[in-house]
């Protein structure tokens, strides 16, 4: 059980996000929960759960995260970097702005929230996990699914959790990923059900649970570093 370790999660206010806050919760952890808009999303009020509205591609934000987690909470012991934009449309037609707007949420988001994650956990001594939500279309690009731009900041994800994996082992930090596939999300409610389905060898569409489960069993898995641990019904095995 979580002995009182606290969780930040981004991207907390709705799909995969609540679903792992929830999962979170429900084990005994405190959790400070992030997004633009987190505190109107419907949780229900807990001792164990503080909440910081704001756009975590700003540094500010991530300050007031960090900062919330010590003063209601006393520690950082988990990140789990959810927050992310996704967009489909052939590679000519993306602009500047769409790659800004990725760059700011998938990246910078990761990498404000996740130093100063890191300063804290370093400073506790008792060591602690990193762990991001990228996509098993890094791995398995779908040509139905043309997503080529946002595919450089998710591979990016992908990249800096194994490279954090080494630089921080022997201070017992870990960093690992969750690569979903389809899932039953807001992000999907106007594509086809058969058309998601199609997406997957099993033929089936995750649970935000699903992800969830993935993600607080990396959270408590003590000896698992630079993990990419897909939850996509087999996607990212191949053609099929």
């Amino acid at each position: 059980m979580a002995e009182h370790k606290t969780v930040i999660v981004t991207g907390a206010s709705q799909g995969i996000g609540a679903a792992v806050v929830r999962a979170f919760l429900d084990r005994g952890y405190n959790v400070v929960a992030t997004s633009r808009s987190v505190s109107k999303a419907g949780f229900l009020p807990s001792p164990n759960l503080a909440f910081v509205d704001g756009d975590i591609g700003q540094a500010a934000t991530a300050e007031k995260v960090a900062q919330t987690a010590i003063s209601a909470f006393g520690s950082i012991d988990h990140v789990v970097n959810n927050a992310g934009l996704f967009s489909a449309k052939p590679f000519t037609d993306y602009t500047a702005e769409d790659f800004r707007a990725l760059v700011s949420t998938n990246l910078e988001g990761f990498i404000f929230i996740t130093q100063l994650a890191v300063k804290q956990i370093l400073s506790q001594g008792t060591g602690g996990s990193v762990t991001s939500i990228t996509t098993s279309l890094v791995e398995n690009p779908i040509s139905i699914l043309t997503a080529s731009i946002p595919m450089i900041t998710k591979g990016g994800l992908d990249a800096i959790t194994r490279s954090l994996a080494s630089e921080y082992a022997k201070r017992n930090i870990r960093f690992n990923a969750v690569a979903p596939g389809q899932v039953d999300t807001p992000l999907h409610k106007n594509n086809p059900k058969d058309f998601l389905k199609s997406l997957s060898p099993m033929g089936t569409i995750s649970d935000p649970k699903d992800i969830a489960d993935a993600v607080v069993f990396l959270a408590e898995a003590r000896h698992v570093t630079g993990e990419v641990l897909h939850v996509d019904g087999g996607a990212h095995a191949g053609r099929w």
